[in-house]
């Protein structure tokens, strides 16, 4: 059997709902032999992640999603195999995390602007920015959940989050030629993450691949769960095009989510170079 490889996932650091620890031990659990934590815009979990999967006999690469911006399209590149405690890096994270605390703070303020939502918009948001960890509108869907004002986190986004909602707030995000920058200069791999997710035309797509590749990008999400065959056939084509190697990874959230499962996902497609081969 082929060693399970994932290298796209998340902890409760970010918007995940695990602790390093349990992430890496549920991995442990399926199989998974090579692990990269890559939570968004900080590194706070990676100790923990790998200190678990030292005493499991796992494999372990340092990680981290990176947030940019790329003509009005939130973009994130995963950084492989970082140097945790690169400067430029955690400069660029401690930019992301202060204009991401004030756009929570700004959704909380619009939401309270609602007449149904008065109270629970401020008390949203700041539950928010009290928690440990980079805040996300992921948390704030989740609290509208608990506090009854949706169903579910989707039907957050769709009635209170989402664009021409009552809580929608845009972000402009520094460029992928940041993000780039700053993985690289902590002697990482950049990896353009889940592209078939980007609401950009093939041709679009295809200029956001060989712009990430002049900035020094080196691989594409090429292997994900849930992709079609068409878009997994796309998908190796913008890799070969752009001579980017190939990726996988879940996205591992939280257990229970059956389309983002720990570890599984299509093989690489052929005449694809893995990525994971270089952390090795």
């Amino acid at each position: 059997m082929e060693a399970l490889i994932d290298l796209h996932t998340h902890s409760r650091h970010s918007d995940g709902t695990l602790a390093p620890a349990q992430l890496v031990a549920l991995a442990a659990q399926r199989g998974v032999a090579l692990l990269a934590l890559t939570d968004h815009d900080t590194t706070a979990g990676l100790d923990e992640a790998r200190a678990a999967a030292q005493a499991a006999g796992m494999n372990f690469v340092d990680g981290v999603e990176i947030t940019a911006g790329w003509r009005g399209q939130e973009i994130h590149i995963v950084g492989l195999a970082i140097r945790p405690d690169a400067a430029g890096l955690q400069a660029h994270l401690a930019r992301l995390l202060a204009l991401r605390r004030a756009r929570i703070a700004a959704i909380g303020a619009k939401l309270a602007r609602h007449p149904r939502l008065a109270q629970a918009g401020r008390d949203v948001a700041a539950e928010v920015l009290a928690r440990d960890g980079v805040p996300t509108r992921a948390h704030v869907a989740r609290a509208l959940v608990a506090a009854g004002m949706a169903a579910t986190t989707q039907n957050a986004f769709d009635r209170w989050l989402g664009r021409g909602t009552a809580g929608h707030v845009p972000q402009e995000w520094p460029g992928i030629d940041a993000a780039v920058a700053a993985i690289r200069t902590a002697g990482g791999h950049a990896v353009l993450a889940h592209p078939q997710r980007y609401k950009l035309s093939s041709g679009a797509l295809g200029q956001l691949c060989g712009e990430f590749r002049e900035h020094g990008g080196a691989a594409l999400e090429t292997s994900l769960p849930g992709l079609s065959p068409n878009d997994q056939d796309r998908l190796a084509r913008l890799a070969r095009a752009h001579q980017l190697a190939g990726s996988s990874g879940s996205d591992f959230h939280e257990p229970g989510l059956a389309w983002r499962p720990l570890g599984r996902f299509a093989k690489l497609p052929p005449g694809i170079e893995p990525l994971h081969a270089r952390l090795m």
